[in-house]
């Protein structure tokens, strides 16, 4: 019984941890906003110091994935990928507006904060 019990248990803790990274893949497709924050790896200085200005690979990969969907550009830029490299979420957010990308969602909220 006890047995049984535990594996039930690892069943249902699998299931939701399945149903949370099919959640998360879902805003980028069919590619998890973690693999996807490997895509802004030109952006590493940018987004830890709001003055630097963004290389034209960091704008080039920015673009792309915003154009894919605002809400994948955010979730990766939010992504625990992101956060573990040393992403500052709050001056990320700001790469779009100093790539002068003409189609950035302007005002769109990205977690607890809002794109300038």
């Amino acid at each position: 019984m006890k047995g049984g019990l535990v594996v039930l248990a690892l069943l249902v803790a699998a299931a939701v941890a399945c149903l949370a990274v099919a959640d998360g893949a879902a805003e980028c497709g069919a590619t998890s906003p973690d693999r996807m924050a490997l895509k802004l790896a030109p952006c590493a200085s940018a987004a830890q110091n709001p003055s630097s200005a963004p290389s034209s690979a960091c704008c080039g990969a920015v673009r792309t994935i915003g154009k894919q969907s605002p809400q994948c550009l955010c979730a990766v830029m939010l992504s625990n990928t992101a956060k573990s490299s040393g992403i500052k979420p709050e001056v990320a957010i700001t790469i779009p507006k100093r790539c002068n990308l003409a189609d950035r969602p302007v005002g769109y909220k990205c977690g607890a904060y809002t794109l300038p």
